[in-house]
């Protein structure tokens, strides 16, 4: 499981990070206005499953998959999902650079939080193509959140730093332009729609498929 965040155990076994209790109402109401009220959503990268558990129970009328290709996030995942909605799928173990893994079925929206920055360039691709595939069309929405660099905005102190960290734990790792990341999900058949700041210096950025 992929995190900059410290995580700790819950006593039902589940780990949480501060980061999630920080930023999931502030992504859940980008959400809320842009979802359908119906229909099945892929969460890539979930981590821990907090935003998951969140997300299913705020939305009760999407069938919400999370996935992650991690044995000890996927452990979390189903810890935190035992006492989380029916609408709450179990975890998937999908990895983005591994198209043997991805799922067959169209879904309505892919939602990937925090692991752009904290993976390879080939994931973002990866998640692109993917989204590509399952978005029915057209409207299909892919919702990413996280920090970016973008053309012409001085990139904040904090998000430098992070950057910086990032690239000395893993050289692959790192903020990525934003324009780079609209063009390869273009590739793609998405089109970037909304750009949504939000706290701590990060985006919401919806692509949807035409």
């Amino acid at each position: 499981m992929q995190t900059m965040d410290p995580v700790r155990p819950t006593p039902e076994g589940a780990l949480a990070s501060p980061s999630t209790a920080r930023n999931t109402q502030p992504i859940l109401d980008v959400l809320k206005a842009h979802m359908p009220a119906r229909g099945r959503v892929l969460e890539i990268a979930s981590g821990a499953g907090e935003h998951a558990l969140a997300f299913a129970s705020a939305l009760p009328g999407l069938e919400w998959t999370p996935s992650d290709p991690s044995p000890e996030a996927r452990a979390s995942i189903a810890a935190w999902a035992a006492q989380g909605p029916a609408n709450l799928k179990p975890a998937l173990a999908l990895d983005m650079t591994d198209e043997v893994t991805w799922p067959a079925d169209p879904v309505d929206a892919v939602v990937c939080i925090n692991m752009i920055h904290i993976s390879p360039w080939s994931a973002t691709a990866g998640l692109m193509r993917l989204a590509g595939i399952l978005l029915r069309r057209p409207g299909g929405l892919l919702a990413l959140y996280g920090p970016y660099r973008e053309a012409g905005v001085e990139l904040a102190g904090s998000n430098a730093g992070f950057d910086a960290s990032l690239r000395s734990r893993n050289p692959d790792w790192g903020l990525r332009d934003r324009d780079e990341v609209a063009a390869a999900a273009k590739a793609e058949g998405l089109a970037l729609t909304l750009r949504v700041e939000m706290p701590a210096n990060n985006l919401m950025l919806l692509f949807r498929a035409v």
